[in-house]
């Protein structure tokens, strides 16, 4: 009896799988409820097995067989992404599907210039786009959610490979009355004892509050935030300074109120900009071409953001 599912429906079962809802699915692979919901039934009716169990207030889990099919299905999907990958290699050309995981530090700055210019460079790739933290990064890369990543190097684990594209030492951002913003640069210890609005995300975290521990000092935090965008509103309206590495592209807050970027003085470590990959991800003609696309973009200053 010939398959009568395909891949796409795999894909559908897959972002449920790892969403635990049909709307989170829905959102992720931009389709509507009503088509997940019958693929997924559709394929319980080929599979002849139930794979979630429908629970109203929770949303849906993975039967028993469910979570033995999900982990199939990731490696159908992935064995169809490599034939696209192998026909690309044979023909010569750049195509198939790509998905990008981008730090929601910069996501907003960085990644739609980078995203634009690689499709119009290569039109037969795909690109699905999907904005991370850190953690969230590694995990999305092992189960092979996303293909590769721009990211910081914080505390890369083994298993992953990290390609540079940048250094970006830090710098200090100040409101227009702050009592430092008539330096020409700052050091640690200017600012201990000073409040500090914190980008709150895991691993930038450490790293900004490293200078200080180095220091053998502990800075004043008086706000904490995951958004970059409210962290420079907050740094403007003169609730603290914040540190940061990647440049916004107007030296104002979102409220358009002035901000003042002095350099951080002093041995602080830079952080590197670049890509991140499975060990043999780069394997991929599709990834391939993103890696010397960015590497392009970086040597012509053409990405924005990193330029001092």
């Amino acid at each position: 009896m010939p398959t009568r599912y395909t891949l796409r429906q795999l894909e559908y079962f897959v972002a449920v799988g790892e969403a635990g809802s049909i709307a989170l699915a829905s959102a992720r692979v931009n389709v509507s409820s009503p088509s997940i919901s019958a693929s997924i039934s559709q394929l319980e009716r080929e599979f002849g097995v139930p794979l979630f169990v429908r629970q109203h207030a929770q949303g849906l889990s993975l039967t028993q067989a469910g979570r033995v099919m999900l982990e199939q299905a990731r490696v159908v999907l992935r064995e169809a992404d490599r034939l696209t990958d192998l026909a690309g290699d044979i023909t010569g050309q750049v195509r198939g599907p790509l998905s990008i995981g981008c730090l929601l530090t910069f996501a907003q700055i960085v990644l739609p210039t980078v995203r634009r210019s690689f499709e119009a460079t290569y039109p037969e790739v795909q690109i699905r786009q999907v904005e991370m933290n850190q953690a969230e990064i590694y995990s999305g890369l092992r189960r092979a959610d996303i293909d590769i990543a721009l990211t910081y190097d914080l505390d890369i684990p083994t298993d992953l490979r990290f390609v540079t594209l940048a250094e970006l030492p830090p710098y200090v951002m100040l409101g227009e009355g702050h009592p430092l913003a008539g330096r020409d640069d700052v050091s640690v210890d200017d600012l201990t004892g000073l409040p500090m609005v914190l980008l709150d995300l895991p691993f930038s975290s450490d790293y900004f509050l490293s200078f200080f521990q180095r220091q053998g000092t502990k800075p004043l935090i008086a706000e904490r935030t995951r958004d970059m965008a409210v962290m420079r509103s907050l740094v403007a309206n003169g609730y603290g300074y914040a540190i940061a590495n990647i440049r916004p592209q107007h030296d104002r807050a979102p409220d358009g109120k002035p901000l003042i970027i002095v350099p951080l003085r002093g041995e602080v470590r830079p952080m590197r900009l670049g890509l991140l990959m499975a060990q043999d991800g780069e394997g991929a003609s599709t990834v391939r071409a993103f890696i010397d696309h960015c590497t392009t973009l970086v040597r012509t200053q053409v990405l924005p953001g990193i330029g001092r």
